[in-house]
């Protein structure tokens, strides 16, 4: 569904705005966290986005909420996702009395395919390393007439995510700098959205896993890339080629693409854990990653990094901390 937006663009501020208001009493507001301690290693003033305190464990549900309500599907919903996506679109469709067919990746995380089905979604699996997952998706939605949500690339989904932007600017005030995991590219755009809007002379960075940098090289090639997916533990971040809609606008808004490593995720997750008592899962720490390992410049200034998940089961977060030094 193409949405009009101020100049012609995918989306506009107004677009946040109303997913802002479709949201309000059913996603949660989540808070910002501040800690003495990452200010210190930064050097920084550093204001974490909790969004692995959401609905679902992620900020996802925004997105999916948001689309499904606008959307209004007379027969239900499709679509194709690693884990999170998955469990807001189930959750999103339960709370409008839909049925959910939902694609996940056979190596998806055991807990986020039981947290989809626990919500009453079907779920069905393809091979994230061979498979086409969005012509899987459009052919799914097709045969069974349902409405596709996109995970990302679809302009309802990016506006309802820039409502965790639009709350962090206004919890937090003026801020130099906003650094946001990227994976698909939808976060990414609906935080940018609101930023450049309410704070335009911000930086906004994205931050992708070193095993699929398609933005990075995108953005340097002028064009959307396809790169080759090397595994990592940021599933929910591993795409071969960015989406159409979200890769215009990340070009038109985005500041900077950086990428981080497995290494640099699994030992965020383990300060924030030791430091600020906080769980997130690798996805959900790749930006403050970027912060910590300095891939980001601070310069002292004040910074907002979305926390964009959490929904990591305890054995494979005490795996991952096994392997932190």
């Amino acid at each position: 569904m193409e949405r009009a937006a101020a100049g012609g663009a995918v989306i506009g501020y107004e677009d946040v705005e109303a997913a802002a208001r479709r949201i309000d009493g059913v996603a949660h507001r989540t808070p910002v966290l501040t800690s003495r301690a990452l200010d210190e290693v930064t050097g920084a003033r550093v204001f974490l986005k909790a969004e692995n305190l959401q609905r679902v464990g992620a900020f996802k549900f925004r997105g999916a909420y948001n689309a499904i309500t606008a959307l209004a599907p007379e027969r239900g919903v499709a679509t194709a996702s690693s884990g999170n996506h998955a469990q807001a679109v189930a959750l999103a469709a339960r709370l409008q009395g839909l049925h959910a067919a939902i694609l996940m990746p056979q190596d998806a995380p055991p807990s986020k395919r039981a947290a989809t089905e626990r919500y009453g979604a079907e779920v069905l699996e393809f091979d994230r390393y061979r498979d086409d997952r969005d012509a899987m998706a459009r052919e799914l939605a097709q045969e069974r007439g349902l409405t596709l949500v996109h995970p990302y690339d679809e302009p309802l989904v990016m506006a309802g995510q820039g409502t965790a932007g639009l709350e962090l600017l206004e919890e937090a005030g003026d801020l130099d700098l906003v650094a946001v995991p990227l994976g698909g590219g939808g976060l990414l755009s609906g935080v940018a959205t609101a930023v450049k809007a309410l704070q335009p002379r911000a930086l906004v960075v994205g931050v992708e896993p070193e095993a699929s940098p398609d933005f990075r090289r995108s953005l340097a090639a002028g064009r959307r890339e396809r790169v080759e997916i090397s595994r990592s533990i940021c599933d929910g971040q591993l795409l071969p080629e960015p989406g159409e809609r979200t890769f215009a606008v990340v070009s038109a808004l985005v500041d900077e693409v950086v990428t981080v490593s497995d290494e640099e995720t699994v030992a965020t997750m383990r300060f924030l854990f030791e430091r600020m008592k906080v769980v997130v899962e690798p996805s959900g720490a790749s930006a403050l990653a970027a912060v910590m390992a300095g891939r980001v410049t601070l310069d002292g200034g004040r910074a907002g990094v979305v926390l964009s998940g959490g929904n990591v089961d305890a054995a494979r977060f005490a795996e991952l901390m096994s392997t932190s030094p």
